[in-house]
Formats: C-alpha cells, structure tokens, sequence
C-alpha cells in the first residue's frame, strides 16, 4: 500500500488489458481496484460478497438475475451500485469504460460461479501497481 496519492488516471494508463483489474490500494481486507472494460463479461456470483462499482469514466450495465427475473442497470459516469452477495451478475460496457471496485482481497473476478470464461476474458484478481 502507498502512503501518497494516487493517481487514478496514471494507474489507468499503465496496463491496457480489458476485464483484468488492478489493486490500487487496500483498506482493511478489503482490495481497491481498478479496470477498463469493454464488450461482455461472464454471468458469474460471489456467494460470500457484495461487489461495489463505480463508473469513473464511461457507461457500465449490470444485467442482474434477481428472484423478480432480469433486469439491468444503467450506471454513467460518477454512478456507483452494489450488486448484493449471492447475485447472478454480467457486466458490459458496449463503448468501454473505466471502473472502481471495492472487493475482499483476493475476490475471483469471475466470482465462485461463473460461465466457461471465453479466451478473450482474463480472470486475474489483479496485482499492485507501482504508481
């Protein structure tokens, strides 16, 4: 962990891989990441966590499989949600973006279950960025 700022649009521009995020911080035990995104994620849950995000530059949709059916959210940018542990989730971002998430470290991006992850998916949980 630092102890000085960091810049989010540096850490940003340091890696170009999409649906691979990065640790830019802990707090407690819990990893504070960042990745860029585009195109489709997998449907995947984390039984044991929520998952918050945070559009920092872009659109991101989160289609939610809930006990009322599926529906999707729309965040833009500066929009924050939190899908609920136990949630049936995909990410996408049809025109890419730039997101923030707040996750217990070591949190499988592809949650505990997941669709067969394509090839063009990376399923890293991230590692720290020397800023």
């Amino acid at each position: 962990m630092s102890n000085e700022p960091i810049p989010l649009g540096k850490a940003l521009a340091s890696f170009d891989a999409l649906w691979s995020p990065r640790i830019v911080t802990s707090v407690n035990d819990y990893d504070v990441r960042i990745a860029k995104v585009e195109g489709e994620h997998v449907w995947h849950v984390h039984d044991d966590t929520d998952e918050f995000f945070l559009v920092l530059d872009g659109e991101l949709h989160i289609s939610l499989r809930e006990t009322d059916g599926e529906r999707t959210v729309l965040l833009p940018q500066g929009a924050v949600f939190t899908v609920p542990r136990g949630t049936e989730h995909k990410p996408y971002a049809p025109v890419g973006a730039a997101i923030l998430m707040f996750e217990p470290a070591g949190t499988p991006t592809v949650g505990d279950r997941h669709d067969e992850v394509p090839d063009h998916v990376e399923v890293t949980t991230g590692h720290p960025l020397n800023t």
